[in-house]
């Protein structure tokens, strides 16, 4: 597997020809660049063959609830996906039959949902809005079978944060690990000491919620549980 921007090859499209796998083996496609994702696949014994990060247009539409809006990107980098690889296999690249796992990750407090940060001042915005205060984490996930079925699940999970300090805040606002999280954070990360309650999937909380992740793969044929007995 090579992840984008390395040297090997580039990965403008998608290949695999210097993917080795057994023949029991269907190929497994990440649509994300997430080193979370990636990790967090790791952690229940699927490596993906590819990453394949889907560049689609993420802006949420008016009035549009963020359960919706989690679940209609999710889909579409997981179709995204799928026509890049349809693209490579008419290259004659070695990518048919594949498996194709998307994900997007809102989170929201009401009805509105907050911007995944690139600068200081929505990051501080983000946590004043979330001190003290229960909000959700809506996770969806999408999987795309070789016979181009496309499966999906939101999983929400419900976060109360604790009453940050000014110390607290400025501190992790240093840190930045706010950047390009949605929310302004990052759970696995300093701010898992700001979570009082988590009611619902850690993982999807961190960007992929794997229980529903091993379920939608395992009910499309994909061998997971082989996977284990070959590690």
């Amino acid at each position: 597997m090579v992840a984008p921007g390395e040297q090997k090859e580039e990965r403008g499209g998608a290949s695999a020809s210097s993917v080795q796998r057994p023949p029991w083996r269907p190929l497994l496609v990440l649509a994300s660049a997430s080193p979370r994702r990636l990790a967090l696949l790791e952690q229940v014994g699927l490596t993906p063959d590819l990453l394949l990060p889907a560049d689609i247009d993420e802006t949420p539409r008016r009035g549009e609830k963020p359960r919706d809006y989690a679940r209609r990107v999710a889909i579409g980098k997981a179709e995204t996906a799928k026509t890049l690889l349809k693209a490579a296999e008419g290259r004659g690249e070695d990518v048919g039959g594949a498996y194709i796992v998307a994900a997007d990750t809102v989170v929201a407090v009401g009805r509105r949902i907050l911007p995944k940060t690139e600068i200081a001042e929505e990051a501080e915005e983000c946590l004043r809005l979330l001190s003290g205060r229960t909000h959700r984490v809506y996770t969806a996930l999408a999987v795309v079978s070789p016979q181009g079925r496309v499966r999906d699940r939101v999983v929400e999970t419900r976060l109360r944060f604790k009453n940050l300090s000014h110390a607290e805040l400025d501190g992790y606002l240093a840190s930045g690990e706010w950047r390009g999280k949605a929310g302004g954070y990052a759970i696995q990360g300093l701010a898992g000491s700001f979570a009082v309650r988590i009611v619902g999937s850690y993982s999807a909380v961190v960007g992929l919620p794997l229980y529903e992740t091993v379920s939608l793969l395992s009910g499309e044929g994909f061998p997971v549980h082989r996977h284990w007995l070959n590690l």
